[in-house]
């Protein structure tokens, strides 16, 4: 029950808060502030130009453009950053050498290698694909492996005094230890993911939800570029909240934390 009245409050916060923030956008560039729509618009305007597209379909067709090397490679990187993260914990010598390599890739600009990473793999879903993993892969690294290392020493010698194996202790020792760190890093990762796809598409794209947003940028119709800057961010809120959702299926226990 406690439970059910946290969540409850907590969506009706978000809810109204969004919606307050909206009503202050409107109120000032209605009346207070003088509007000019070649540099800024107002919800009002957004809404019309974002109906106007979705009408169209052209919504629905550049939100599936992006979607696929979204997709492709958010999962490479969980997969990938688990499995490297495990190992860099679980073996202490792989875990040295490969982690100052793994902090120098995560701290150097990796947006900035973008126009080499659309010359390699191109324009299409192989590039953005390969720039969305390689931003989004590094959360998943470092969460899993400081998961890993966190991990209960005595829980582990229990296991093995009672005969398990290495299998025994990652299914039953290190998966539930450390699926906490992973769901943290997927809130991060899937900010830079996003992040990635625009990049990906600002740079070399003829469609796409990040083209949309330098195309109608380019074109001043300001309206219409916020419009979809708010699908962005409609999406990332809906990620998040799914992780968070998964986090409270699998752990009820840390509600409210």
């Amino acid at each position: 029950m406690n439970a059910w009245i946290y969540e409850k409050r907590r969506l009706l916060l978000g809810v109204a808060a969004v919606i307050l923030f909206f009503l202050v956008w409107e109120v000032i560039f209605s009346g207070l502030v003088k509007l000019n729509p070649l540099f800024m618009s107002k919800p009002s305007l957004i809404w019309s130009g974002f109906m106007y597209d979705l009408k169209s379909g052209k919504v629905l067709f550049e939100l599936m453009v992006s979607v696929r090397p979204f997709l492709f490679g958010f999962i490479a990187a969980v997969v990938v950053g688990i499995v490297v993260g495990t190992f860099m914990g679980w073996r202490q010598k792989v875990g040295y050498a490969l982690d100052p390599l793994m902090t120098a890739l995560y701290a150097s600009p990796l947006v900035a290698v973008a126009p080499l990473v659309i010359i390699i793999f191109g324009v299409g879903v192989p590039g953005k694909t390969f720039l969305i993993f390689v931003l989004s892969v590094f959360p998943f690294i470092f969460n899993t492996y400081a998961g890993v290392k966190a991990v209960d020493q005595l829980l582990v010698n229990v296991v093995r005094s009672m005969g398990g194996n290495d299998k025994d202790i990652y299914f039953k020792v290190i998966v539930p230890s450390v699926l906490p760190y992973i769901i943290a890093g997927g809130r991060y990762a899937i900010g830079r993911a996003l992040v990635g796809i625009l990049v990906g598409e600002f740079y070399a794209a003829s469609a796409g939800i990040g083209y949309m947003i330098a195309f109608y940028g380019d074109m001043y119709a300001i309206d219409r570029m916020f419009a979809y800057i708010l699908i962005m961010m409609v999406i990332a809120v809906a990620f998040t909240e799914g992780i968070r959702w998964a986090e409270r299926a699998a752990f009820p226990w840390r509600v409210g934390m």
